[in-house]
């Protein structure tokens, strides 16, 4: 697709094209088993998906009307999951008796496109992804009305696997700093369990299980994930990340329009942001620290939950402006690097930044849809 310059300069439309041709390509892109590849030509993660990027992206989806293919995802994310029963009890039973595993014996974050861990080594043990799924399974069933009984014991092993693992540290979002127990980690977590409950498929005693675990994690944010009236990047840092963002946005566990919340979008604003672009962390020295598209946009839901409709269309407008004629988004863009000396690291490792990205692709149509924007989605997706 290559959008004329006069949508360009407007960007209403701008926004409609892309979001329209982002599902295209997304429905395009989805493995026949329902995996969505994080970018089809980054050589670092062709061939995997990610629970978590691909929970957004199902979620873009779900909110966009693509029905069909958010929940081909979740069958895939189910029978991942069903394939590693006997893991998980293992796990759980390990931690239920005071000897947990090891990082290297929990679930990975990302498997091939047919549910194998994969032969590439990757700084696999993150908890984030499996409260993601959940939590963008409730959304689509909220949404849509679908039956959830098709993942109930996927979802049953999620909830076993989280309620025994999540006061451990691991690696964050970015696949950094696996010595830390961070807040938009446990903020997945949280969001996921309250899903797993709401849909109504846990038997009781795992559904309190849940509740218990997700108000455990909501008291641990407000009393130890937090400096300076904000969320911090980790329990004890005083540092801010943009992940927070889906905290007080999507996620919601923290109401955007709190005190806490309003407080942290303040931070991100502060610290992290650039004209509309994001930067992930202040020490973020991937690729350069660029500004990432699909963190403009979750900041931008924060928003816009915030009250700031202006803002939140600023931030889209940001994000839509980083595609290439063709229409692809990337992960992340130059100008106003945090650490411009450490591109070309990076580029001889793993060759130029992603682009397409699905997941900035999906990040632009779930805030597209939320601010009224995209001409194409159902009605039922606006609920």
């Amino acid at each position: 697709m290559t959008l004329p310059k006069t949508d360009r300069a407007r960007p209403s439309a701008a926004t409609a094209a892309i979001a329209e041709w982002s599902a295209d390509l997304i429905a395009s892109l989805q493995d026949a088993g329902g995996a969505y590849p994080a970018s089809p030509t980054f050589s670092a993660y062709a061939g995997y998906s990610w629970f978590r990027d691909g929970a957004f992206i199902a979620d873009g989806m779900s909110s966009y009307g693509r029905i069909d293919s958010a929940e081909r995802f979740f069958d895939w994310c189910a029978a991942v999951l069903d394939a590693r029963a006997a893991e998980v009890t293992a796990i759980v039973e390990a931690a239920r008796a005071g000897e947990p595993v090891a990082d290297a014996a929990m679930l990975p974050t990302r498997f091939t496109f047919d549910g194998r861990a994969g032969d590439d080594e990757w700084w696999d043990f993150q908890l984030d992804g499996y409260g993601t799924w959940l939590w963008a399974a409730g959304q689509h069933v909220r949404r849509h009305g679908t039956d959830a009984s098709r993942w109930a014991n996927a979802i049953a092993l999620s909830v076993d696997y989280l309620c025994a693992s999540w006061r451990r540290p691991c690696f964050d979002w970015w696949e950094e700093h696996a010595t830390h127990v961070h807040v938009s980690t446990l903020g997945c977590i949280a969001a996921g369990l309250r899903e797993a409950v709401a849909l109504g498929v846990l038997d009781a005693g795992r559904a309190a299980a849940a509740a218990e675990a997700e108000a455990e994690i909501s008291r641990m944010l407000h009393a130890d994930g937090v400096v300076d009236r904000h969320l911090s990047k980790w329990i004890g840092s005083s540092a801010v990340d943009a992940s927070l963002a889906s905290v007080v946005g999507l996620l919601d566990v923290v109401p955007a329009g709190s005190d806490l919340g309003l407080a942290t979008i303040a931070a991100i604003e502060h610290e992290l942001t650039v004209d509309g672009g994001v930067h992930r962390y202040r020490e973020d020295t991937f690729y350069g620290g660029g500004r990432w598209p699909l963190l403009s946009c979750m900041l931008g839901l924060a928003q816009l939950r915030a009250g700031d409709v202006d803002r939140a269309r600023e931030l889209l407008d940001w994000a839509v402006a980083t595609a290439s004629d063709d229409g692809a988004l990337p992960e992340q863009v130059g100008g106003h690097l945090l650490a411009p000396d450490r591109v070309d690291e990076w580029v001889e490792r793993w060759g130029p930044v992603a682009q397409p990205l699905l997941w900035s692709h999906a990040m632009v149509m779930r805030l597209a849809v939320e601010l009224g924007g995209a001409a194409s989605v159902d009605s039922e997706a606006h609920a």
